[in-house]
């Protein structure tokens, strides 16, 4: 591609937003400085939501954050996973020595241990809060501030832009606001996904996710990728952020893609940031992001007004640019590409979920029409239909600007992290409550509500089902999530039940405690989709007002008796019932709620609609209940039952259902 002009800057209301470029190895993180991105966000080979990606030794980090800073250009260190117990000692070493060798611009975290942690050892640049942290609530906006010393959040994708404008409107001076404008859309809603975990132990939470969601499923006879949602592409939309300004950057994902995305991508934002009111640069911008490598782009929900389901189960959902379809059969495929390819192309035959398939590096040239013959791997299921994507590539210029910045790389020699001197600091835990009891959670209360270890998922319908009487003996659960044009209706509804006497309330997101006026009135727990797995965590809670945590269910027996041994709070855990396989805010056309589907393995679950969320369940229940003696030895008090109502057409299988119990949190 040609070098990139840059031109007088578009009109913005606040401060011109940065691009903020993803890198997940040294070829993209130079791709991104050759491109001109303002800041990039990488993060090292451990505790990072993109574990797939290749990520970064110390020293090379320390080396590339020194080149970056040299040209201007900030560096966002991702420590965005879900913590353990046992992980805040060595992470505390790790951000030790980041904060003595790397010097970060800012932390990108998820679990709110890692804010304490970052000021025990002495981090003095920004902490920005992760798009699985799952900010939604516009109230909770100056606490987190005052609070726990936020810089930045990072809104989940699932927003529309009056929405983020709702947000913006709520954020003190000291706080902005960053937005995803390109790259991949998990299904699941941002910090609200368990589908990985629950089908292999990988956790998505903590950057391992095996993406279930993009397999083939078979429903009604049909079988699809019901749940793979294209790519979020905002492109010329992203000029109606320019009235925001509280939206501080623009953030492009792909950790785990090649330094040709990287570079297109962020060369196109920023041809569509600084020269968006000029009709050729944003041909140019559209051309470029159609080379970017990426999937199908959607816009998603950005507009209300025309919302576009990201799910298309007619269009190719495959990553990379298709190139054409594997012809020959299997005695001699060949490729007649649709445009020419270059020496040094990746391509991918077939999907990324299919066990059969393929990536060849091409050793020459292939022109457009032209033949290329190549050898099919054993076992490689190709066919007359099999796609073929072009995943990344090396052209000229781009390996000249990478080669460029690689001369000016100075070699960084750092003591390891492990030479840390740096020691935990815990407040000592609190004791242990007495009584044991059992929370059965209701979503449909009909004839069996009781009035003792009653929960009841608050709702317009729950509302009018639940007689006065028993609203004061019942605990009251708010769902995992609370969009921003809903806050208001919530705070409605939590009035009208504390009005006859409700005193008691889990929380599935820790910023709903700002639905509260005076929480210390209260009895506020944190639930279990607030993903709360070690004390410091529960602490940061216990600061923003809650007085109980039901811990995070991916946790294993060893992570939740080490979680109990050190909690400043009484703790609960779910034993039994129907957990989500994840909640979204889409469904594909094809599927009704009620109606099961299968998956490649055999697995069925079904999907149910409670308010605006989709909860998609798998059809086995989680069982701990034979655990619970063990957890009450651990010290756990409050042990949960989820009662979901089971679609006539689903049938529950047999299986252990103890999710992480023995095998551990990965």
């Amino acid at each position: 591609m040609n070098q990139i002009v840059r031109r007088k800057a578009g009109d913005f209301k606040g401060p011109k937003p940065e691009i903020l470029a993803p890198a997940g190895q040294r070829d993209s993180f130079l791709a991104a400085l050759a491109a001109g991105a303002d800041a990039i966000y990488c993060g090292l080979k451990s505790f990072s939501a993109r574990m797939a990606a290749k990520n970064f030794p110390p020293e090379e980090l320390a080396a590339l954050t020194a080149l970056a800073h040299a040209e201007g250009v900030k560096v966002y260190l991702t420590v965005n996973t879900l913590i353990k117990s046992d992980e805040l000692q060595p992470l505390g070493r790790q951000l030790d020595w980041v904060v003595q060798h790397v010097r970060p611009d800012a932390l990108i975290v998820q679990d709110l241990a890692v804010i304490a942690l970052a000021k025990q050892v002495g981090f003095g640049g920004e902490i920005h809060l992760s798009t699985l942290a799952n900010v939604t609530m516009p109230s909770m906006l100056p606490r987190l501030v005052k609070t726990l010393g936020v810089n930045r959040v990072v809104v989940p994708r699932e927003l529309n832009v009056d929405e983020i404008k709702l947000m913006a409107a709520a954020c003190p001076p000291e706080l902005g606001l960053e937005l995803f404008v390109h790259g991949a859309l998990c299904y699941g809603v941002s910090g609200r996904c368990y589908w990985s975990s629950l089908l292999g132990g990988k956790s998505g939470l903590r950057g391992r996710c095996v993406q279930p969601c993009r397999r083939i499923y078979s429903h009604e006879r049909a079988d699809k990728r019901f749940f793979s949602c294209q790519d979020l592409s905002l492109d010329v939309l992203a000029k109606v952020l320019a009235d925001i300004p509280q939206v501080r950057a623009w953030k492009i994902e792909g950790r785990k893609k090649g330094p040709h995305y990287v570079y297109y991508t962020v060369a196109a934002y920023k041809m569509l940031r600084d020269e968006g009111q000029d009709p050729q640069a944003k041909r140019s911008a559209l051309g470029l992001l159609e080379m970017a490598l990426g999937r199908p782009g959607t816009h998603y929900h950005f507009l209300p007004q025309r919302p576009q389901n990201p799910i298309d189960t007619s269009a190719d959902s495959g990553s990379g640019l298709l190139v054409g379809t594997v012809r020959g059969g299997q005695e001699k495929p060949y490729l007649e590409p649709r445009m020419d390819l270059l020496e040094g192309d990746k391509l991918r035959l077939g999907y990324e979920d299919e066990e059969w398939h393929q990536t060849i590096d091409l050793t020459k040239g292939v022109p457009k029409g032209g033949r290329f013959f190549f050898k099919i791997a054993k076992g490689l299921g190709a066919g007359k239909a099999t796609p073929v994507f072009l995943i990344d590539r090396r052209e000229p210029y781009l390996a000249q600007q990478i080669e460029k910045f690689e001369r000016r790389l100075q070699p960084v020699t750092t003591p390891p992290a492990e030479d840390s001197n740096f020691n935990l600091r815990l407040p000592p835990a609190s004791p242990r409550q007495p009584r044991p009891r059992l929370m059965q959670v209701l979503r449909q209360p009909g004839n069996r509500i009781r009035e003792t270890s009653l929960a009841i998922w608050l709702s317009s319908e729950t509302l009018s089902q639940v007689p006065d009487s028993v609203v004061a003996h019942a605990w009251w659960w708010l769902p995992p999530v609370i969009w921003p044009d809903e806050e208001a209706q919530w705070q409605q509804w939590i009035k009208q039940v504390m009005a006859k006497g409700a005193e008691r309330f889990v929380l599935n997101a820790p910023w709903q405690v700002s639905l509260f006026a005076r929480p210390e009135k209260l009895s506020l727990w944190a639930g279990p989709f607030c993903n709360i797995s070690n004390p410091m965590a529960v602490r940061a809670f216990k600061l923003l007002g809650g007085q109980g945590v039901i811990v995070s269910p991916e946790l294993g027996q060893q992570d939740m008796e080490a979680l109990a041994a050190k909690s400043v709070l009484p703790l609960g855990a779910v034993v039994s019932g129907q957990w989500p396989f994840c909640v979204s805010r889409v469904v594909a056309e094809e599927i009704k709620p009620g109606q099961p589907f299968v998956s490649p393995k055999g697995e069925q679950g079904w999907v149910q609609r409670h308010g605006s969320l989709y909860w998609i369940f798998p059809n086995w229940p989680i069982n701990l209940r034979s655990a619970q003696e063990a957890l009450v030895k651990a010290g756990y008090r409050l042990f949960v039952h989820l009662e979901e109502p089971i679609p006539k057409g689903v049938t529950i299988k047999k299986r252990p259902g103890n999710w992480n119990w023995e095998l551990g949190l990965k």
